[in-house]
């Protein structure tokens, strides 16, 4: 009889000594294969798969793009790509990024729920902010069995906070607990029969290796814009939880989105206090040529001041952004407004 046989995983920081801790505690030909995101550098080599092979009985690998799928496995999304699940194989995509990282959880878990429905266990470990939420989401939603490590034991609890806020969860567990809650679930015999995807998902499985979710018609503008590329982020109707994706493809849930806006909002201030120096420096220059200029011709006329005027402006508004983004860059990370203060901080 079929089984939950395809077990999903998702983690960030702190992720990999959880990891080990689950892949430690598989056994040897585990009627399941197990696939893993987590977050990684996008450039050069990812020491994941030999870790989790050393850490247990299992072999970790990165797929091959079309690679068959195999019991008792562990695939491992490869640096800088997206790991997806069609019938039988794994695909390997550079799709846009979901989240502001590829590979992406939610990438993985949304594939293996469309396509395996039941089947699917989906797991998610310590994490910051809400990567995997949205894909847990879809994986209850189908049907299959959700996982989520118990935040107040994970080293980074915001990805398993946020997983248990927005998704009905079946198992929360401490990291002990949740290798031998897997082995359990994968020799359990599932009754439901009705394990045949819906029609579409072929299809949809292509957009996602071309470039994500085909957005034609699917969510009304959101008033926001892409961090990536700018474009109109369009909201998802009738989403199991809050999601925004862009033409193109890119897509956030909102803990995500405001981070990477908070990260673009910091960029853009640190740029304004580069041209306001520059400003400011290029003010003083003038100062001192006309300064110069009425020396070599014995004729003071005053005419540096307005150049004096517009540096001193310039420096003092610099020093007041400084000032935020160096000392106050909680200000910063909130997206508060600037106030200027009295005179007187890869696996």
């Amino acid at each position: 009889m079929p089984s939950r046989d395809i077990i999903v995983i998702g983690a960030s920081a702190g992720g990999v000594q959880a990891l080990v801790d689950v892949i430690a505690a598989l056994p040897a030909g585990l009627p399941a294969s197990v696939f893993i995101v987590i977050h990684v550098a996008p450039f050069g080599a990812s020491a994941m798969p030999s870790i989790l092979s050393r850490s247990g009985r299992l072999v970790a690998v990165h797929p091959r793009d079309g690679e068959r799928i195999e019991p008792g496995k562990v695939y491992v999304a490869p640096p800088d790509h997206h790991l997806l699940i069609e019938p039988g194989r794994v695909r390997i995509s550079r799709g846009p990024t979901e989240n502001g990282y590829r590979p992406a959880v939610d990438v993985l878990f949304r594939t293996a729920a469309q396509v395996y429905g039941p089947r699917v266990v989906g797991v998610v470990l310590t994490g910051n902010l809400d990567d995997g939420t949205a894909g847990l989401a879809l994986v209850k939603k189908y049907r299959g069995t959700t996982v989520v490590q118990d935040p107040e034991e994970a080293d980074y609890p915001g990805m398993p906070r946020s997983a248990i806020a927005s998704v009905n969860v079946d198992h929360i567990l401490p990291i002990a607990g949740i290798g031998p809650l897997l082995v359990e679930l994968a020799r359990q015999p599932l009754d439901d029969l009705e394990l045949t995807p819906e029609k579409g998902h072929a299809m949809e499985i292509k957009n996602e290796l071309e470039r994500g979710e085909d957005r034609e018609g699917k969510g009304d503008p959101s008033g926001f814009t892409c961090p990536e590329c700018g474009g109109t982020l369009f909201e998802r109707e009738k989403a199991e939880v809050v999601h925004f994706r862009c033409r193109t493809g890119h897509a956030y849930s909102p803990e995500s989105l405001l981070a990477k806006q908070s990260e673009s909002l910091e960029a853009t201030l640190w740029a304004a206090l580069r041209a306001l120096e520059e400003n400011a420096a290029l003010a003083r220059r003038m100062e001192r040529w006309m300064l110069q200029r009425e020396r070599e011709r014995h004729r003071p006329t005053g005419a540096e001041a307005r150049y004096t005027h517009r540096a001193q402006e310039a420096e003092r508004h610099a020093e007041v952004l400084r000032r935020v983004l160096v000392d106050e860059p909680e200000k910063v990370a909130a997206g508060e407004g600037l106030k200027a203060r009295p005179q007187g901080q890869t696996v």
